[in-house]
């Protein structure tokens, strides 16, 4: 175990957490929402410091992140435990362990081997992703001090719920993040992920400001989140952080506990790519249905392909020294 950071004590032996949007208060010897955070004596622990349930070298446009170093791999790393209870996680196995079954698991890996392992593998980032980030903030903390040391990057893929503090934390050391915006209701955000809406607005504006370099995912679920006027006020709050920053709207399908929808239609992804562009955004992308053209880059000055994809692989590249080879448009994006 590991003592916690961004925490405060309070009387009884009880301390208030200050990593997520949830700030629990926590009673001694009780856990956080996450699970993974536990009061012991009026002290925070983390109980994942070093305990990786999972590290892959993988394309980073799965990340996904289409406009940031395309055409790389980085190294991918996660703990168990989430602060988020999404009713379609993907990922429940390792996400929820620590509350479907009440256990922690993970092969011990110290940072300095994770930064070791990313640099053999040439891997120019390291990912901490498949869960919550933000619940085993110190161990991807002390890991992305060290890679940046080393000239790695660092990436979140995020559902955006961390707290402003933790934002300015490891703003230092965090280059990029691609962050779930699930829907644009907060009765959605309650009702299927057990969380609010504003706080992950507050830490996409917060992201900007702090120039971190932000791409968006919204998972489109049938009957949930797919209407036209939700699709647009999405839309709309992402042009308000700035028209460069891509939005990836992925494919449904049916998982975990919401196995009776059925998956989302192309058609739809089609149309809300579509209200995307219509409203200014430069990079709208469909996720999850590999060789659409939706997987493409295009210039948003003279329309052409930039950037062929196929699933995670580039077959085409046409940008150089970020800036579009037909035009000279600049195109938007870090290690382009």
């Amino acid at each position: 175990m590991k003592e916690a950071m961004l925490y405060e004590k309070l009387t009884d032996n009880k301390v208030q957490c200050n990593l997520c949007s949830h700030r629990c208060n926590i009673a001694d010897s009780k856990h956080g929402i996450c699970a993974v955070r536990e009061n012991k004596s009026g002290t925070l622990y983390s109980l994942v410091y070093r305990k990786a349930i999972s590290a892959h070298l993988d394309p980073i446009e799965k990340k996904p992140l289409y406009n940031f170093y395309p055409g790389t791999t980085s190294y991918s790393i996660a703990t168990v435990g989430c602060n988020f209870r999404c009713r379609h996680c993907q990922n429940s196995d390792i996400s929820q362990m620590p509350r479907d079954q009440e256990r922690i698991v993970g092969q011990d890996y110290a940072p300095e081997d994770v930064v070791a392992d990313a640099i053999r593998a040439k891997a120019p980032t390291i990912s901490y992703t498949y869960t919550e980030p933000t619940i085993f903030f110190e161990y991807a903390y002390d890991i992305a001090k060290l890679a940046t040391e080393k000239e790695i990057k660092n990436i979140f893929v995020t559902n955006g719920y961390m707290t402003a503090e933790a934002l300015n934390t490891i703003n230092p050391y965090l280059d990029a993040a691609n962050v779930d915006l699930k829907s644009f209701s907060d009765k959605f955000y309650r009702e299927i992920c057990g969380a609010r809406l504003a706080p992950v607005l507050e830490s996409l504006q917060l992201m900007k400001k702090l120039r971190i370099w932000v791409e968006v995912t919204t998972l489109i679920i049938p009957t949930m989140n797919d209407g036209d006027e939700e699709l647009r006020q999405i839309a709309d709050f992402i042009l308000s952080l700035g028209p460069e920053t891509p939005w990836h709207i992925s494919a449904f399908h049916p998982t975990y506990q919401l196995t009776r929808l059925p998956r989302t239609s192309v058609a739809t992804l089609h149309k809300a790519r579509k209200i995307g562009l219509d409203v200014g955004l430069r990079y709208v992308y469909c996720g999850n249905v590999p060789g659409d053209d939706g997987e493409n880059t295009y210039c948003y000055n003279c329309k052409k392909i930039l950037i062929n994809r196929f699933g995670y692989r580039i077959l085409k590249y046409q940008i150089k020294e970020a800036n579009c080879s037909y035009c000279g448009a600049e195109i938007d994006g870090i290690g382009m």
